[in-house]
């Protein structure tokens, strides 16, 4: 059994998403090719969600699930959006840098484990976003944890 933290508390919990969700959002406003789904019409809340939704998959409160519907719900938001395949890796590049711009811990194996579901986590958006693909009704958020995805 493993009896470190959750990566969300070893992070800094809501405060440390929320960083990390700003500069994501900033970065990606700032991405030639990632910008063109942020011109649109988002949430004014975006990044609030989104730091909401990373700190849950991260061992956090279950305040995503329960404020907008789950993982379904997300996916839905990028699905069958006729997406660009470079697209997950930039939004990779651009995760990475903005854990390091909100200056997140520098534990290797902390950094190696949000990496690792952000990139799992790119490939299943990407795989939804062929033009008429639908996403099942219903799919529990992810926990991922130090080892990986929780099953």
């Amino acid at each position: 059994m493993d009896d470190r933290p959750t990566l969300y508390s070893f992070a800094g919990g809501a405060e440390a998403f929320l960083a990390v969700s700003l500069a994501m959002h900033e970065r990606c406003v700032a991405d030639p090719v990632l910008n063109h789904p942020f011109s649109h019409d988002m949430s004014p809340e975006h990044d609030v969600r989104l730091a909401e939704y990373l700190g849950e998959v991260f061992g956090g409160p279950r305040v995503y699930s329960e404020r907008y519907g789950g993982h379904s719900a997300m996916l839905e938001m990028h699905a069958s959006t006729g997406a660009e395949d470079d697209m997950a890796r930039r939004f990779l590049d651009c995760f990475d840098q903005a854990v390091e711009d909100a200056e997140l811990p520098r534990d290797p194996e902390f950094r190696r484990a949000l990496h690792d579901y952000m990139a799992w986590a790119t490939r299943e958006v990407h795989d939804y976003s062929p033009l008429g693909s639908e996403v099942p009704s219903g799919l529990e958020l992810p926990h991922w944890t130090w080892n990986g995805l929780e099953r």
